[in-house]
């Protein structure tokens, strides 16, 4: 129910029109697979120091889409930093382990979702097919 409230509101503050809800939908539902491609890339690719470039390659790519991409984007960080948070404090019994970790990611995905080039964080001999 919340996110049927989120995607309307969302939708009314970024002035789509009603012949425009699909489009925004569509937007938001490929935006969402973008999120998710870079997410596996991310761990088959298992290589180091390659986390802030597929975080801001998933924004990147969502963002591409248009507003519901954005959107999407959006939405889906800040529940992924949400469930990083929670798994912290499950696992190692404190709230700010990582959080240099998670405002590193933070700041690739907002490079990201800006439209601004994500192989600025791209690791040296991360292979050509990611």
């Amino acid at each position: 129910m919340r996110l049927c409230i989120g995607i309307v509101l969302c939708s009314l503050v970024l002035g789509v029109s009603s012949d425009g809800w699909y489009s925004f939908f569509k937007e938001a539902a490929q935006g969402s697979w973008d999120m998710w491609r870079a997410y596996w890339n991310l761990q088959v690719a298992s290589y180091p120091n390659s986390e802030r470039y597929f975080h801001a390659r998933g924004n990147y790519d969502a963002a591409q889409r248009g507003p519901g991409g954005v959107w999407a984007a959006k939405v889906l960080s800040n529940a992924g930093k949400y469930l990083q948070g929670i798994s912290n404090r499950f696992y190692y019994g404190m709230s700010n382990y990582g959080s240099e970790n998670i405002e590193s990611n933070q700041k690739a995905e907002e490079w990201g979702r800006y439209g601004k080039d994500p192989n600025h964080f791209r690791p040296p001999g991360l292979p050509e097919k990611y």
